[in-house]
């Protein structure tokens, strides 16, 4: 199994949106690294919700439903997109600050490459970071 961080802004898509709508394509990812992790998803995977530019914090735990199709939202073909289905919001959202000032997180992906929408994550820090919804 892989371990995944998936960001949104939650004014646009929400961990509760996940929620309400049960599945969902993951969409509109537009960055080739990013691309990269997206087409390295296994179905069962689970992967860390994350709320971006408003709140910035991680909120929920997701499981990868469908693995890389095209992105019905992409008119050219070139991009892929996973469809994602919820499995629990955290017990409390972990914010960036607290995921920063962490030394068991300081090598997470998402902090050395902060723009990067889908970033892989270790079993360990995904672990850590639920432990930390749970304090």
């Amino acid at each position: 199994m892989n371990y995944w961080l998936m960001k949104s802004e939650p004014d646009v898509f929400s961990y509760d949106d996940l929620v309400a709508k049960g599945k969902a394509e993951w969409d509109g990812v537009r960055n080739h690294a990013a691309q990269g992790h997206m087409k390295a998803m296994r179905k069962g995977d689970l992967a860390i919700f994350y709320h971006s530019n408003i709140g910035v914090e991680a909120v929920g735990i997701m499981t990868i439903a469908e693995e890389a199709a095209p992105d019905s939202t992409d008119e050219t073909g070139k991009w892929i997109a996973v469809h994602v289905a919820p499995k629990e919001k955290l017990a409390k959202p972990v914010t960036l600050k607290t995921m920063k000032a962490d030394p068991a997180l300081a090598d997470m992906v998402m902090i050395r490459q902060s723009r990067l929408s889908v970033s892989p994550l270790t079993k360990a820090q995904f672990d850590h970071i639920v432990g930390l919804s749970r304090q």
